[in-house]
């Protein structure tokens, strides 16, 4: 096996193409600047190692078997990746990582987030292989449920963490504050908390079952809020999922206001007056900063981004309607 990797060299592939594009060995040889016989032998080597025919040498012309054929459709494509991958990686010695992992919590807005992408996708960068095109880095974006924003950020597996309801714990990050998000009790019109006199007691609202999204933490303590003692819980793992159990009368809930804005404006969902503390979360964005080194240039720009107040408030805000 080793072998077989080792004939099948970039030099090895651009003979088969240039032979089959020629339709000779002789003339593929000219362009080439070598004797037939030195191609000829090139081949014969190249057919030992992989146990196959690539050429059909009963006809006049170099006419490529099936497994000729295969290794020069694969052959082309590994020399296009092999060409992006070289200038890709001279881009990013102009300081682009090659890879930026966003994490954010659930409970940020989603549209914001694509339009923040498109517009990073929309930059233009200038190298001497490349004048005008995107960013070399390739973005990831994950999402977590509030300890495992901070987990992703700590254990290295992200870069930059979006809404996280609590400042990460213990050094090596940089934290900002994204804004307060309000969260607002309610229920569907179905639900028998509909009916009830406001305010609704803690003791009220514990005999109901109460939707929490599940902390997506790891390694980190769990976090659960909203859940009254000895409450029934069912259990969802994101916002949209909340809200749609919300939707059906399976239980009830706090969520972003701005998340439910048109369910309650249409009724499908109703606010209810609580007597439990107000749900005013401060969210914050962070990310790994290490002091000896200059932040790559896609953090630089997400960073730009986030000290934009609109911005931030669109990420609070912006839900799908």
């Amino acid at each position: 096996m080793p072998e077989r990797r080792n004939v099948l060299t970039p030099e090895a592939l651009t003979m088969v193409d240039l032979i089959a594009r020629t339709g000779s060995f002789a003339a593929a040889a000219r362009e080439l600047g070598k004797v037939p016989s030195a191609l000829t032998y090139s081949v014969r080597q190249l057919e030992d190692a992989l146990d196959v025919l690539l050429f059909d040498r009963s006809s006049r012309q170099a006419k490529l078997t099936a497994a000729g054929d295969e290794l020069l459709h694969e052959g082309r494509r590994l020399l296009i990746e092999m060409d992006a991958v070289a200038n890709r990686v001279r881009r990013v010695a102009t300081g682009w990582e090659a890879q930026f992992t966003i994490v954010l919590d659930d409970i940020v807005a989603r549209e914001p987030v694509f339009d923040l992408i498109e517009a990073f996708y929309q930059l233009r960068v200038s190298t001497k292989d490349a004048p005008d095109s995107p960013p070399p880095t390739r973005l990831r974006v994950r999402t977590e449920v509030l300890s495992g924003t901070w987990e992703a950020l700590a254990t290295g597996e992200g870069d930059l963490a979006i809404g996280g309801a609590f400042e990460p714990a213990g050094g090596g990050f940089q934290c900002e504050a994204l804004g307060p998000i309000d969260l607002v009790f309610a229920v569907a019109p179905q639900h028998p908390l509909a009916r009830a006199s406001e305010p609704l007691t803690a003791e009220q609202i514990a005999r109901h079952r109460v939707i929490a999204i599940a902390d997506s933490a790891r390694h980190f303590a769990p976090i659960t809020v909203g859940v009254q003692v000895g409450q029934d819980v069912l259990t969802v793992p994101s916002l949209a999922m909340k809200i749609e159990t919300m939707l059906r009368g399976l239980g009830c809930g706090s969520v972003p206001e701005a998340a439910i804005r048109s369910h309650l404006a249409a009724g499908r969902l109703l606010r209810k007056k609580t007597t439990l503390p107000p749900r005013n979360s401060p969210l914050h964005y962070a990310w790994r900063a290490a002091s000896s080194a200059t932040p790559g240039l896609a953090l630089q720009w997400w960073l730009a981004q986030l000290r934009s107040e609109a911005t931030r408030k669109a990420l609070l805000e912006g839900y799908a309607r």
